[in-house]
């Protein structure tokens, strides 16, 4: 094989050597939503690599996306650390998320809305949230998905895409505790009637009751949030079953 064929078979096309980033990208970002990778862990572009059979390009994108999305940070000669849990931050996130979900559904009750563009989207949430016990999901994975479309969906219809894009970001920053509180705490219930409750408020286009209720909510869910600590998060890892920890053994801080 001549040494131009060697070098084309080296490298893979810019469109696959995009999906193996892609790829390594997704996956590692599923391990830090699902706890399999905890805060404080620490691992390697070499050890990336060879995990996806990839080449160090892929792993180094990879990674850089997810220190794009603040899930993890870059210190010494490749290395990379799940990015630690710090209250601090989450309450900003918190705050900021309060102030661009207020400031929605204040929007959605005033007159820049109009009745025949909020009835439909208030119909199909009613037909996911204001359902009989019996028919509530009580998966809390399942739940979390359906949670973040219905804080998705009021900003959405704001019709202010920077709006919805800003949420998006923080959606992305918050969802490791997030998924901890929905799967693990005792408010699957609390949820749905304090879903319901918004609702019903904005239908009735009571912009005060719709913006108490809304910060009411997130302001539980940031309490949570201010209780967790690294104990509670490998708690959460070691209840999946060993199944749910593909690296090396769990510890305070681990090197994968």
């Amino acid at each position: 094989m001549s040494d131009i064929h060697l070098l084309l078979a080296a490298e893979p096309p810019p469109a696959r050597a995009a999906s193996r980033a892609d790829h390594v990208y997704l996956c590692l970002r599923d391990d830090i939503f699902d706890m399999r990778l905890l805060p404080g862990d620490r691992l390697t572009e070499g050890s990336i690599a060879e995990r996806f059979a990839v080449s160090r390009t892929p792993a180094r994108e990879a990674l850089q996306r997810l220190q794009g999305d603040g899930l993890m940070r870059g210190y010494v000669r490749g290395g990379w650390e799940v990015v630690p849990i710090d209250i601090k931050r989450f309450d900003d996130l918190y705050e900021m998320r309060q102030l661009i979900e207020t400031f929605a559904v204040r929007k959605l009750c005033s007159d820049a809305v109009a009745p025949g563009d909020l009835e439909p989207m208030l119909d199909a949430l009613d037909a996911v949230w204001k359902v009989g016990r019996k028919k509530r999901i009580a998966d809390g994975r399942a739940l979390v998905a359906l949670d973040e479309s219905f804080h998705h969906t009021l900003v959405t219809a704001a019709n202010n895409d920077e709006l919805a894009s800003a949420m998006q970001r923080v959606t992305d920053r918050i969802r490791v505790v997030r998924r901890l509180d929905l799967v693990y705490g005792d408010c699957i219930g609390e949820t749905y009637d304090e879903h319901a409750a918004i609702l019903d408020a904005i239908r009735a286009r009571d912009a005060d009751r719709s913006v108490a209720l809304l910060a009411s909510h997130i302001e539980g869910s940031r309490a949570e949030v201010c209780g967790l600590t690294l104990h509670r998060l490998q708690s959460a890892r070691t209840a999946m079953g060993p199944a749910s920890a593909p690296f090396a053994r769990a510890g305070q801080r681990r090197t994968i």
